[in-house]
């Protein structure tokens, strides 16, 4: 069995021994290194070279978030693990902007600590159920689909755009004039950045407006 090789970084000797013998009580992983602070974390994972490096979000010389963006870039086959005692969305919105893979509240169980291992180790993403809600409200803060920049009218426009119909016939159906509806298509492709028909229907198709 090909083991998940694993470097520790936290600035607290005990907090690391404790995920220590979590870990290394698995038959599938490893603790290949351990590191105090956010530049030897760094170092370390460019010369071991882990699969996974479980990282405090709160170390002093380099914070973990700054530290995961190093890592990121000099070793990216190496997913990260943050810890961190915050739920704030703040934190975890910079560190998985970061390139962090999985999010762990430090006050999660062992069971939660091997399951973020295995499942970032495996490429998928792992979040603390506790951040899960700030997460998602964070998404919706600061996420916008474009199609939420177009009036109700300019919806309306743009699927019958995408289906095919000119000018004349959105005038029609409408009752507005087609010097309006010209209007409204004109605004409509600034907002979304299109540059032609073709764009404004795989825009439609995508967000489910037309199939």
């Amino acid at each position: 069995m090909k083991r998940i090789r694993i470097l520790l970084a936290d600035d607290h000797p005990v907090v690391r021994q404790g995920f220590k013998m979590i870990l290394d009580a698995q038959p599938d992983m490893e603790i290949v290194g351990e590191a105090g602070n956010g530049r030897e974390a760094v170092e370390l994972a460019e010369s071991l070279k882990p699969d996974v490096v479980v990282m405090d979000v709160a170390m002093p010389e380099l914070n973990g978030i700054e530290a995961t963006r190093r890592v990121a870039a000099s070793v990216p086959h190496a997913r990260v693990v943050a810890l961190s005692m915050h739920k704030d969305s703040v934190y975890v919105r910079e560190v998985l902007r970061a390139g962090a893979r999985g999010y762990l509240l430090k006050d999660s169980g062992a069971n939660d600590l091997v399951a973020a291992v295995r499942a970032v180790a495996q490429g998928e993403g792992y979040l603390s159920p506790g951040v899960s809600d700030a997460v998602l409200d964070d998404y919706r803060k600061h996420v916008t689909n474009p199609i939420d920049l177009l009036s109700s009218r300019e919806r309306e426009v743009l699927q019958m755009l995408a289906e095919g119909k000119t000018n004349k016939e959105i005038a029609g159906v409408l009752n507005l004039s087609v010097y309006t509806v010209d209007a409204h298509r004109g605004r409509i492709m600034e907002k979304l950045n299109l540059h032609s028909i073709n764009d404004l229907v795989r825009f439609a198709v995508r967000n489910g407006m037309i199939e």
